[in-house]
């Protein structure tokens, strides 16, 4: 497709709106009839933190230092780097001040609050996807303006993120069933934790197809932010309820998987 008639804020959008549904899909387990067991959950954990490592290098640090390389030389390495430490700052400013809990360590993080708990679970999750999201806005809007980069590599960005979105929209909705709440209720918060995940994306694409100079230190934002999510929330996550060798080889597994789309289909 003609870079000149690709609109990177309506891709981003759209990709927004895709990674949403997953979040909704993964989040409508509720509705099977069969419960799924913590040690597959924790599983799928692992995976979503293997995409979400492999995505961050393939799909944002590595293109981030191409982008670089013409006009920093020797030095290329600087702005990813400095995104990428700025990004983790700023989400760990955000974990500290936002209050939320984290489902299977059952752990509250994050300022006091008397909210209820699907509020903070709510506010767990979305502290996962505004990262994600904007790293599929920024590779969107970084497609836009570098033809070299390709809508290819945005696109298998997108459906990363989404796959490993599924498992984080069951972590919010199946404890909440297995608490009392019912089917719809547990879905509908389920799925309202990826709500922001369209803003996201769109923001990520404005500051990435309007800015052009800032491309490697957008991409290394959003990775350093995917980084700081994936140690601080997801990983930890997946190991709490003693299935960590499972969690372990679903991260093998998920980051070799994303590696082979990036580099085979981009």
């Amino acid at each position: 497709m003609p870079v000149e008639a690709f609109n990177p804020v309506l891709a981003g959008a759209l990709a927004g709106l895709a990674t949403w549904l997953f979040t909704s899909l993964g989040a409508a387990a509720v509705y099977l009839k069969k419960e799924f067991s913590r040690k597959t959950l924790d599983g799928l954990l692992g995976f979503a933190a293997g995409v979400m490592i492999a995505a961050s290098f393939f799909s944002l640090l590595l293109p981030g230092l191409e982008l670089a390389r013409p006009v920093w030389g020797r030095w290329s390495f600087l702005p990813p780097a400095a995104g990428f430490l700025l990004g983790a700052l700023v989400l760990r400013g955000m974990d500290y001040l936002i209050p939320h809990l984290h489902a299977g360590l059952n752990l509250h993080d994050g300022r006091p609050s008397a909210l209820p708990k699907s509020f903070l679970l709510i506010f767990a999750i979305t502290l996962h996807n505004i990262p994600e999201a904007l790293s599929v806005g920024v590779a969107f809007g970084a497609a836009a303006i570098d033809p070299e980069l390709g809508v290819a590599g945005a696109v298998i960005l997108m459906l990363g993120i989404g796959i490993q979105n599924l498992p984080e929209g069951m972590a919010v909705s199946l404890p909440l069933l297995r608490e009392g709440y019912s089917r719809h209720k547990a879905f509908f918060i389920g799925q309202l934790s990826g709500v922001v995940e369209p803003l996201a994306a769109i923001l990520g694409a404005i500051v990435a197809s309007f800015a052009v100079n800032m491309l490697p230190w957008a991409m290394g934002f959003a990775a350093g932010a995917m980084i700081f999510v994936t140690a601080e929330e997801v990983i930890p996550e997946s190991h709490a309820s003693g299935n960590g060798d499972l969690a372990t080889m679903g991260l093998t597994l998920g980051f070799v998987l994303m590696m082979c789309l990036d580099v085979a289909l981009a």
